[in-house]
């Protein structure tokens, strides 16, 4: 019975790491380019399917790294008021955090390079190529957030490394594989999906200033202070959907592309919960919230391209 109880515990520590409730909002710029590329009537169900299974792997890849990386850098100390971290609480080592590490990077290589043949075959060498720059890059980016010697997420660069990878390169990658071109509008609503992405990280890090502080990880909101993160929190909200609509009015074709305003009056409730929220342990539900309500608007906008 020790045995299977044991198990049992390692087996959850490995799930907790792998935090799978961030997996959706992983999804989110995927789901959207899947969206735009059947509005254009353009969508390859196969390619959609890889892409999300690459996103999949770089998620749980990311997840790992920075429970592994905070672990050691000394962020994920006593004083956090996040969900425990696998490594911080000894229930998986480092040494098996890194294997874990290797494996599923090596899972996203795999996954990525059958992504690139089945989007291109072996004729489109530079395309090839580009796309295998850029899946390095989301590997490295993954990994860097806060492991490594120099991890950029303590120099505040978190942000606009989701800005472009659960932006524009999810959404407008997502649609590229598909369509092989890009019209700049696109990137309206690529910025969009990532803006959003960003406030879910925003929150998470007003949660942690105290923390993140003491451990010399210097995210935006430890950069301007807890009055000032809270109005950049509404200029990401603001700025999603201003850039969605923007999109629409160039792209108007039917009323139905507004559907995605029906997501507004729970962006305003997120925003001033977040604003009147001062004891970060309650900011933990407003971090579900946030990526529920994502999840929301890219559903909404999408279906509004296809209507």
């Amino acid at each position: 019975m020790s045995h299977v109880n044991h198990t049992t515990s390692i087996t959850k520590a490995w799930l907790a790491a792998a935090r799978p409730r961030t997996l959706p909002l992983a999804l989110a710029s995927i789901a959207l380019g899947a969206f735009l590329a059947a509005a254009d009537n353009v969508l390859n169900l196969p390619v959609v399917i890889l892409a999300a299974l690459t996103a999949i792997f770089l998620q749980i890849l990311s997840n790992l790294a920075n429970d592994y990386g905070d672990s050691v850098h000394g962020a994920d100390h006593v004083e956090r008021l996040g969900p425990a971290r696998a490594v911080q609480s000894g229930q998986i080592s480092a040494r098996a955090m890194r294997l874990a590490i290797v494996f599923v990077a090596l899972l996203a290589v795999v996954s990525g390079i059958a992504l690139l043949w089945l989007a291109f075959g072996s004729q489109a060498l530079l395309l090839l190529l580009l796309f295998t720059l850029l899946g390095a890059a989301a590997i490295g980016a993954a990994v860097t957030y806060t492991a490594g010697k120099k991890p950029y997420g303590y120099a505040g660069l978190g942000d606009i490394a989701v800005l472009i990878f659960f932006g524009w390169v999810g959404v407008l990658g997502t649609y590229f594989l598909q369509a092989r071109q890009l019209e700049w509008t696109l990137f309206l609503p690529a910025t969009s999906c990532g803006l959003l992405a960003v406030a879910v990280l925003n929150i998470n890090n007003i949660r942690d200033m105290h923390s993140d502080k003491m451990a010399g990880k210097y995210s935006i909101p430890v950069r301007l202070g807890a009055s000032r993160a809270r109005r950049y929190h509404w200029a990401l909200l603001a700025g999603a959907v201003l850039t969605a609509g923007l999109y629409v009015i160039l792209n108007f074709s039917s009323a139905w592309q507004f559907l995605f305003l029906l997501a507004v009056p729970l962006l305003w409730r997120n925003g001033t919960n977040v604003a009147h929220t001062f004891d970060p342990r309650r900011l933990n539900p407003l971090l579900k919230q946030m990526s529920l309500t994502t999840l929301f608007f890219i559903l909404t906008f999408g279906v509004g391209q296809l209507l």
